[in-house]
C-alpha cells in the first residue's frame, strides 16, 4: 500500500518533479538567490542567505502530511539536473489553492515551467477535492501571466499594491482556474 504522507515524484516528457533533497540546498540558493528570479517574484527572498534553502526545505514533508502544501523540485529527467521549483498551497476555508513556480534563469524560455505546472494541476485537482486552482504574477512579470493563460488560467483580477520588492508596492494579477475547465494534455507518470 503507497504511503499517502509521502511526498509524490511525477514525470512529464521531459521533467522528473521530485521532493526537493537537502543536497539541493545550493542549487536553490544559487538559482532562486538570482536577483533576476528573486526579484520576479513576491516570495523568494534576496539576498538569499547561506541556511534558508536547507530551512525551507525541511518544511515541505510536514506541510504535505498535514494536507498544506506540495511543493517539488522540477529536474530534467535526461539527467537530474534542478532547474526550479513548483507547488500548491491550500487554502483553509475554501476548496482552493494556490499555485507557485520559479525556475531558475539559464532554464527561462524553454516551457518548464508551463510543463511542471500542468503536472501540479492535474496532480492537485487529483489528490484533493480542490474547485479551483489560482496563481498570481506581479503586474511586470508578463512571462508568469503567459505561463497561466497556456495552463488554460483565466484572469481574475489585478490587486492593487499588494506587493513589494524593495521599492514601491506592485500590483498583482490574479488567474484561476476551475476543476471543470482544467485539460490536461497529458498525464504525468
Amino acid at each position: 500500500m503507497p504511503d499517502t504522507n509521502a511526498l509524490p515524484e511525477l514525470h512529464t516528457e521531459r521533467l522528473t518533479l521530485r521532493p526537493f533533497k537537502l543536497d539541493d540546498a545550493s542549487d536553490v540558493q544559487r538559482l532562486a538567490g538570482n536577483p533576476d528570479v528573486a526579484l520576479m517574484t513576491t516570495n523568494i527572498p534576496y539576498p538569499y542567505e547561506d541556511g534558508m534553502a536547507e530551512a525551507w526545505i525541511a518544511t515541505h514533508r510536514d506541510a504535505f502530511a498535514r494536507d498544506e502544501a506540495v511543493v517539488l523540485a522540477i529536474t530534467l529527467r535526461s539527467d537530474g539536473t534542478l532547474v526550479g521549483g513548483v507547488g500548491l498551497t491550500l487554502d483553509e476555508d475554501e476548496p482552493s489553492a494556490e499555485l507557485g513556480y520559479w525556475v531558475g534563469k539559464p532554464y527561462w524560455n524553454k516551457g518548464y515551467c508551463t510543463e511542471a505546472a500542468r503536472a501540479v494541476l492535474q496532480y492537485g485537482f487529483e489528490r484533493w477535492p480542490l474547485e479551483r486552482i489560482h496563481a498570481c504574477h506581479l503586474a511586470r512579470n508578463t512571462a508568469s501571466g503567459r505561463v497561466m493563460q497556456k495552463l488554460g488560467m483565466t484572469y481574475h483580477s489585478r490587486l492593487p499594491k499588494r506587493a513589494g520588492r524593495q521599492r514601491e508596492m506592485e500590483d498583482l494579477i490574479r488567474y484561476e482556474i476551475l476543476r471543470t475547465n482544467f485539460q490536461p494534455n497529458s498525464s504525468p507518470t
